[in-house]
């Protein structure tokens, strides 16, 4: 009881000090990778491809009920480049290479764990990126 009265507590006195909005308190993370995701990659090359069609308005949808991190390995001022030259870095709260902790993680290349080491492993050896011909 005492902790809950003590969260309860910081949070309000970070919201009225404009530490962190109350969007902030309701919205959980979501970290959403670039290449691959909201561009149209099929090799790395220096320059980010373009942006995929329809990432725009689901970046605007998810953004209504979540906090949007962007993931990539790329330099993150290039990243934040092309966010805003898409129109679409308002709704991101941060760029980063780094996993930070999140709700989900939105990514081409990743496995969705679901407890069986054996069925992962047949997943791995299988796997293919949506975007590559083999």
């Amino acid at each position: 009881m005492i902790i809950r009265k003590f969260l309860i507590f910081t949070v309000l006195f970070m919201f009225l000090f404009q530490q962190i909005s109350y969007g902030d308190v309701l919205k959980k993370t979501i970290m959403i990778d670039l290449d691959g995701v909201l561009d149209n990659y099929i090799n790395y090359t220096d320059k980010i491809p373009n942006i995929r069609k329809g990432a725009k308005e689901f970046i605007k949808e998810l953004s209504k009920d979540y906090e949007l991190v962007l993931f990539t390995t790329r330099d993150s001022k290039q990243a934040v480049e092309w966010l805003q030259s898409n129109k679409i870095d308002k709704y991101f709260k941060d760029v980063t290479n780094v996993k930070k902790p999140a709700y989900i993680y939105i990514d081409d290349r990743g496995l969705k764990f679901n407890g069986d080491y054996n069925e992962t492993l047949e997943e791995v050896e299988s796997y293919n990126v949506y975007w590559k011909d083999y």
